[in-house]
């Protein structure tokens, strides 16, 4: 039985704006984000023998998966989060919750001042998991939670089991299982 780990990230240190942001203010607020260090915390990673380790390039992810995996670690940038822009580019200040809505509806309905399209991000998750279930063994991924959430739709279209989430938790293990070895 092939098992699949998904590990998000250890939570960023980095808080959210309190204020009213720009979407200037918004993209500057991801770049710090992205930078960020995170809150260490001891992983569970089960009873299972992983193999391999598969992470996102960002350094929250590089910093969880150094933590979860002590040999070789593979960082892909195939394992990012989905990309966003903001809607809207005028000098408006608006919550950031009101931002990553509007953003979340854009990307949803294949708006163009969004980087990557649904079927865009499906095909990049799909090709990823072509490549790293070559190896046929136990492997652990570190990412990112909405990522998490479309990776997590692939595996179960591919004949895995596992835990249904809707918010990933930071630092949390999610085992997916397949019966299938060929």
């Amino acid at each position: 039985m092939v098992k699949i780990g998904l590990i998000r990230h250890f939570k960023v240190k980095r808080g959210y704006p309190q204020k009213l942001v720009t979407g200037k203010d918004l993209m500057n607020w991801v770049e710090e984000y992205d930078q960020s260090e995170v809150e260490e915390t001891e992983l569970d990673l089960g009873a299972v023998d992983w193999k391999r380790c598969y992470s996102s390039d960002l350094p929250r992810a590089k910093v969880t998966a150094r933590k979860a995996f002590k040999e070789e670690i593979i960082y892909m940038k195939e394992l990012r989060e989905i990309g966003l822009n903001p809607l809207i580019k005028m000098n408006i200040k608006l919550p950031l919750f009101i931002h990553l809505l509007l953003i979340r509806v854009a990307w949803l309905c294949n708006h163009k001042s969004q980087p990557e399209t649904k079927a865009e991000v499906f095909k990049r998750i799909s090709r990823t998991l072509d490549e790293i279930l070559k190896s046929d063994k136990d492997v652990l991924i570190v990412t990112h939670g909405g990522l998490m959430l479309f990776m997590r739709k692939e595996l179960i279209k591919r004949g895995y089991t596992g835990p249904s989430f809707k918010r990933p938790e930071n630092g949390n293990l999610y085992v997916f299982e397949s019966n299938d070895r060929g």
